[in-house]
């Protein structure tokens, strides 16, 4: 099969397209055609070697974490996917591989595709809808009335964040630039921040919630714009102490994380503030969930710009510029 293979770690490295054997189908997996792959900020981290600590790949690798396709074939044990259904995932750590024509994926981490979704935005949904429901729902526990600030708000996660925010009952506080300022009151933002402009700690006070998808700074702002007894919940790091204990990291490790989010975490304790790190995880029952949502018309993908496959490389780049409004995906069917 073709699949687009990285070789060696390095930021902007060129991913290699290469002819490689279609990979090896577990009991408990099924076997997707994959029609379509979208990009994140995620697959751009591995390559450039940032996450070779907390996921220590074997190179070379295929990239890519979310997938919309067909089950071509199923594993023994699987029982409720068959040969011929549509579905789309967020493929777990170490199966990663969208970027191919095939991928094997977990039963337990795949999902039926939205019916009246197309293969792109379907494939446009599974990490970045994981990541808000994880952060908002199980994290956050975010109930009708709270106050949540959701930065970045016409990327990936924040398209979807602000949608599934506002589904919660929530007011919702987000920050883009002035050129995306109605895509994101579209999606529902009650508050829009021009972060070009604007400072967000000048302006908000007393969030229940932030989900934090910044730099270092940002994420020390943050903590003065949440009540006492509030949640900052960052996708962007550091670590904590929990995160390595639920991946089960080395003893070295741990205390690497310990040491990286020793200072966010005294400066939240000190505000009264909880602190976690999220680093979303495959769930194929919380993407049921969200297919509900879906194709409910309660939450609509967002997608920017359709990629072919053989421009994969060229999808990459235009994700990392950080200008994407909402995803991007790879076509490949």
């Amino acid at each position: 099969m073709k699949a687009f293979v990285l070789e060696r770690y390095g930021k902007m490295r060129a991913l290699r397209l290469a002819d490689v054997p279609q990979p090896q189908l577990r009991e408990d997996e099924v076997l997707v055609e994959v029609h379509a792959a979208s990009v994140n900020q995620l697959d751009s981290k591995i390559r450039g070697g940032e996450f070779k600590r907390i996921l220590p790949y074997r190179l070379p690798l295929i990239l890519g974490h979310d997938v919309a396709g067909v089950v071509v074939k199923v594993g023994a044990r699987v029982q409720q996917f068959q040969p011929g259904d549509e579905v789309y995932a967020r493929a777990d750590d170490f199966r990663i591989g969208s970027f191919a024509e095939f991928i094997p994926v977990r039963e337990a981490s795949l999902a039926l595709k939205p019916k009246g979704l197309t293969m792109e935005e379907a494939a446009s949904i599974p990490l970045v809808g994981l990541t808000a429901w994880q952060a908002l729902v199980d994290t956050a526990q975010l109930k009708k009335g709270q106050k949540v600030f959701i930065q970045a708000g016409s990327g990936g996660v924040g398209t979807f964040a602000i949608q599934l925010a506002k589904h919660l009952g929530a007011t919702v506080a987000t920050t883009t630039s002035q050129a995306n300022s109605a895509l994101v009151k579209h999606l529902g933002a009650d508050v829009v921040i021009d972060y070009q402009t604007q400072d967000f700690e000048a302006v908000l006070r007393d969030y229940d919630v932030v989900l934090n998808s910044q730099d270092g700074k940002t994420l020390e702002k943050s903590l003065r714009v949440l009540r006492s007894g509030g949640k900052l919940i960052s996708i962007s790091g550091p670590p904590d102490p929990e995160f390595g204990r639920e991946i089960a990291a080395p003893g070295f490790v741990k205390l690497v994380l310990w040491l990286l989010s020793f200072g966010i975490r005294r400066k939240a304790q000190g505000r009264g503030v909880d602190y976690s790190f999220l680093f979303m995880r495959a769930n194929g029952s919380q993407l049921q969930e969200i297919t509900h949502l879906l194709e409910t018309g309660a939450i609509r993908p967002v997608i920017d710009k359709v990629f072919p496959f053989d421009a994969t490389n060229e999808a990459m780049a235009y994700v990392e510029a950080g200008r994407a409004r909402g995803k991007v995906v790879v076509k490949l069917k």
